[in-house]
C-alpha cells in the first residue's frame, strides 16, 4: 500500500517521457492562455486605477450635502476636523448654469453648461489637482472662475477672458477667466468649474453654503465615514463610489468579460490535455491490462493519469505566470502609448493583483484536473481478461 503512489509517480513519468513533443506543445499551450490572461487583467487593472485616479483628482472623495439650505455648520466642521480618517474639509456651494463668452475679434461665440462649485481656499487641499491649478483654485478671487480645461476649449475662454453666466435661478455675472485646469477624465474637465464661495452666495443672495467636500486619506473608507458623520446631522452622504457607481459597474463588466473570453484560451489548451491522454490511454491499452492483473487497482490508475495532467497543468501555469509577469513587467517599464487626443490617459498602465494570480491559477489548475479525469476514467475501466485474451 505504501509503494502504491511511488508506482502511480513512476509510470506516470514513463509517459511523459514518450511525448515529449505533444507534452511540450500542451504546456505551451497552457502556457499561452494563462499569460494572455494575466497580462489582460493587470492592463484591465491597470486602466479602472487611473480613471478612478483621474476622476478623484477634481472630485471629493465625499459630500455632505445638506437637506435643507443652511449657515455653516461649527460642530460638524469641528467634527471632521478631528476625525482621522479625513484629510481636509471644504464648504461649498454648488450651482449649475449656462456659460457664454460674447463674440470678439475673429472669435464666433461661445456657449455650454457648467456645473459650477464655490469653494474656499482650502478647496486646493480637497482637490488633487496640478500645483500650477492648485494655485489658482487657492488664490480664486470675487468674480473669477477655473474652467475645466475641455469646458474652456467649448466655450472658447481662456485664462484672462470675461464669461457670462446664467445660474439656476436666472442671475447673471460676469466672471474673469482665472486659469484653466485639467484632471485628465473628459467627463469633469468638459463640466466642472470653480469659483470662490463668496461669488456664488453673492450670485443666489444668500449665507448659505451646499455642504461639505472631504478628502480621506483612504478614498475606500468614503461610505462609513460619511455614514458616520452624518448619523445625527441632516446631510445626506454621498461618497465617490455612488456618484460614479455606473462607471465602476461597467468597468468591472469590462474586466469580467475580457476574463472570461481570454479564459476560453485556457479551456481550449485543457482539452489538448485530454487529447494527449486519451491517446496516451489508448496506446498503453496493454500496459495497463498487465498493471491491473498484477494487482494494480482502480484508484492507481487513476491517480497515474491525474499525475500526468497535473505535471502537464502545473507546467503551463508555471510557464504561464512567468510570461505574465514578463509581459507586466514589460509594459511597466515602457507602457504602451496612447493618443493623448483620443484617451485621458497617454500611456497604458499595469496593475498585477495577488487576488487575481491566485484566481488565475486555482481556475485553470482545476480545469486542467477536470480534462485529466476523463482519460484517467478510461483508463481505470479497462478489463485485464478482455484485453489480455
Amino acid at each position: 500500500m505504501s509503494r502504491a503512489p511511488d508506482l502511480a509517480w513512476t509510470v506516470a513519468r514513463a509517459h511523459l517521457a514518450r511525448r515529449r513533443t505533444q507534452n511540450v506543445l500542451t504546456v505551451l499551450g497552457i502556457a499561452v492562455g494563462v499569460m494572455v490572461l494575466i497580462a489582460a487583467l493587470s492592463l484591465t487593472n491597470g486602466f479602472t486605477r487611473a480613471l478612478i485616479d483621474a476622476t478623484l483628482r477634481a472630485s471629493p472623495h465625499l459630500s455632505l450635502t445638506a437637506y435643507a439650505p443652511s449657515g455653516r455648520d461649527a460642530g460638524l466642521e469641528a467634527e471632521v476636523r478631528s476625525d482621522p480618517r479625513v484629510a481636509a474639509s471644504v464648504p461649498f456651494v454648488g450651482d449649475k448654469g449656462l456659460l457664454t463668452r460674447p463674440a470678439g475679434e475673429g472669435r464666433a461665440a461661445g456657449v455650454d453648461f457648467a456645473t459650477l462649485f464655490g469653494v474656499t481656499p482650502a478647496a486646493a487641499e480637497v482637490l488633487d489637482l496640478r500645483p500650477e491649478e492648485a494655485r489658482l483654485l487657492r488664490e480664486l478671487g470675487p468674480g473669477e472662475i477655473l474652467l475645466g480645461e475641455a469646458l474652456a476649449r467649448s466655450v472658447g475662454a481662456f485664462t484672462g477672458d470675461e464669461v457670462r453666466l446664467l445660474n439656476s435661478t436666472q442671475r447673471r455675472a460676469s466672471l474673469r477667466v482665472a486659469g484653466v485646469f485639467s484632471s485628465g477624465n473628459y467627463l469633469i474637465d468638459s463640466g466642472y468649474a470653480f469659483t470662490s464661495l463668496g461669488t456664488l452666495q453673492t450670485l443666489q443672495s444668500t449665507d448659505n453654503v451646499t455642504g461639505y467636500q472631504i478628502r480621506l486619506h483612504d478614498p475606500d473608507l468614503a461610505r462609513e465615514v460619511g455614514q458616520d458623520l452624518t448619523r445625527l446631522r441632516p446631510y445626506a452622504p454621498l461618497p465617490w463610489q455612488d456618484l460614479y457607481g455606473t462607471l465602476l459597474d461597467q468597468l468591472a463588466l469590462q474586466k469580467r468579460v475580457i476574463a472570461f473570453v481570454v479564459f476560453l484560451i485556457v479551456i481550449v489548451a485543457a482539452f489538448g490535455i485530454a487529447n494527449v491522454l486519451t491517446l496516451a490511454v489508448f496506446e498503453k491499452t496493454q500496459e495497463i491490462a498487465i498493471l491491473r492483473a498484477i494487482g494494480a487497482t482502480r484508484g492507481l490508475i487513476t491517480r497515474v493519469f491525474l499525475i500526468e495532467g497535473a505535471v502537464l497543468g502545473l507546467g503551463g501555469l508555471l510557464l504561464g505566470n512567468l510570461l505574465g509577469l514578463g509581459i507586466s513587467l514589460y509594459f511597466t517599464v515602457r507602457p504602451f502609448a496612447l493618443p493623448g487626443d483620443l484617451y485621458f490617459i497617454t500611456a497604458l498602465p499595469v496593475e498585477v493583483r495577488p487576488t487575481d494570480l491566485l484566481w488565475v491559477n486555482a481556475v485553470g489548475l482545476g480545469t486542467t484536473l477536470l480534462a485529466a479525469l476523463i482519460p484517467a476514467r478510461r483508463a481505470a475501466g479497462v478489463e485485464p481478461a478482455r484485453i489480455i485474451r
